[in-house]
């Protein structure tokens, strides 16, 4: 499991912290785990222009339910991704919006929206393909 080395002499703590993903131990795991969840990945790109409602927030994503999108952006909240502002208004206004560390996820994550788009027929074929296969060896 990789080891955070001793900040006193390295510098701070964070920067000194070295992850090794194929290590089973490594936190770095749950960290692909979160940015690697499908709904993840549509918040943080819904959140890409600008703070959002929960509401407007749920329609930009579209298909995911209200407790799933409440439980993602408690995770990247958690994580530090994104922020929640109550504003003091009535009724409460709340605002969902992305950190410097969530601005830094929207590269990997378009590109990798960007890839699912324009390899997704290659992908339904390979599927055909396969189910096909598995039928006639059945």
């Amino acid at each position: 499991m990789a080891q955070p080395v001793d900040a006193r002499t390295n510098g701070s703590l964070h920067e000194a912290i070295r992850g090794d993903a194929y290590d089973p131990g490594c936190p770095t795991r749950v960290v692909l785990d979160r940015v690697g969840d499908k709904w993840t990945v549509l918040v943080i790109g819904a959140l890409a222009d600008g703070p959002q409602r929960f509401t407007t927030l749920r329609q930009s994503v579209g298909g995911v339910t209200a407790k799933v999108l409440t439980q993602t952006l408690r995770a990247i909240e958690r994580d530090g991704l994104v922020t929640r502002t109550v504003h003091a208004e009535v009724p409460p206004r709340v605002e969902y919006a992305l950190t410097p560390l969530g601005h830094s996820l929207l590269e990997p994550v378009d590109a990798l929206r960007r890839w699912a788009e324009e390899h997704l027929p290659e992908i339904l074929a390979a599927r055909a393909t396969h189910e096909t296969a598995a039928l006639v060896t059945a």
